[in-house]
C-alpha cells in the first residue's frame, strides 16, 4: 500500500488538499514545478490564504500555478505573481513589514520593473507597499478591530491586466478580512493616484454610491485598490480568490483573477 510522504500529510496522517500539498512540495528542494510557466503564488510565514489563492487560479479557472516559498529567488518561468493574504511573520510591527525583506521580494521588484504583472491581495497588498511597489500604507482599520464581512466595490479603472473584464463604474461584491486595511498616503499622494487613473477599487454601496457608511475601514477617499505608475502592480484589501464558485454564494473574484489570466494569455501569445 502507497503511504503518502510527510510533505503530502497534514496533522492525523490524513493527506493533504491537492493546492495544500503542491505548496508543500515548493517548499522543499526545488522540484519540476521551478521551471514551469505559471502563475507563481508566493507564500510568506504566517500565509494563510496561498491555498485559496492556488485553488481559484488552478482547480477554478484552470491556469498552471507555481508555488514558490519565500525564500527562493528564482521566478524564472512565471506569467504572473501573486502575493496572497494572511499573516506573514504574524503582522509584527506592521503587516507585511517583515515579509516585505524575504528574499523572494527582490526577484518579485525585478520581475515587476521588467513589466510582468504582480497582484498582491489583503497582506499582499501590505507587503506590496511596505516593499515601495507601491505607493501608500495600510493602517488600523477605523474601528480598530478585525474586520470580515462582505463588501461592495466600484471599479474606477478598467484596463488590462487586473481589471480588463470590468467596465468603470461596475459594482462587485467580495469578502474582506483585514485588521490593517485602512489605506493612506498623503495628499500629493492621493491627488496624483486620482490625477493619473491609478485607484482601482472603491469601498461603496450596493448602488455605487462611495459613502462614509460603506468606507468599511476608513481609507483615505474610500480607496480600496491601487496599482503603480506602470499598471502592472496592483494590491487590493478586499480577496477575490474567495469569490470564484456559485457555493460560496457570488463569483465576482473571477471578473479580476480572470482578466489577470487573460493578459497573460495575451503575452503570451
Amino acid at each position: 500500500m502507497d503511504v503518502p510522504s510527510a510533505s503530502n500529510t497534514q496533522r492525523g496522517g490524513e493527506p493533504l488538499p491537492p493546492e495544500r500539498a503542491a505548496l508543500a512540495r515548493g517548499r522543499g528542494a526545488r522540484d519540476h514545478l521551478s521551471t514551469a510557466r505559471a502563475v507563481a503564488v508566493v507564500s510568506f510565514p504566517g500565509s494563510n490564504c496561498d491555498a485559496d489563492a492556488t485553488h481559484a487560479l488552478a482547480a477554478v479557472l484552470g491556469a498552471p500555478v507555481r508555488a514558490v516559498w519565500h525564500d527562493e529567488t528564482d521566478l524564472s518561468g512565471a506569467l504572473a505573481v501573486v502575493l496572497p493574504g494572511g499573516f506573514s511573520f504574524g503582522d509584527y510591527l506592521r503587516g507585511g513589514a517583515l515579509a516585505a525583506h524575504s528574499p523572494v521580494m527582490r526577484a518579485v521588484a525585478d520581475f515587476a520593473r521588467r513589466g510582468g504583472p504582480v497582484l498582491g491581495i489583503c497582506n499582499g497588498f501590505q507587503v506590496l507597499t511596505e516593499a515601495g511597489l507601491l505607493p501608500g500604507q495600510l493602517a488600523r482599520n477605523r474601528s480598530l478591530g478585525f474586520e470580515c464581512r462582505d463588501v461592495h466595490l466600484r471599479v474606477e479603472r478598467a484596463a488590462a491586466p487586473f481589471t480588463g473584464r470590468l467596465a468603470v463604474g461596475q459594482v462587485l461584491r467580495l469578502p474582506i478580512a483585514h485588521g490593517e486595511g485602512a489605506y493612506r498616503a498623503d495628499e500629493d499622494t492621493l491627488d496624483r493616484l486620482e490625477g493619473e487613473g491609478l485607484v482601482a477599487f472603491r469601498y461603496c454601496d450596493a448602488d455605487g454610491n462611495v459613502t462614509a457608511d460603506a468606507n468599511v475601514n476608513g481609507s483615505a477617499r474610500g480607496i480600496a485598490g491601487v496599482v503603480n505608475a506602470a499598471g502592472n502592480v496592483m494590491g487590493m484589501m478586499p480577496h477575490p480568490e474567495r469569490a470564484v464558485e456559485p457555493l460560496l454564494g457570488y463569483e465576482d473574484g473571477r471578473l479580476i483573477l480572470g482578466s489577470l489570466l487573460d493578459a497573460v494569455a495575451a503575452a503570451a501569445a
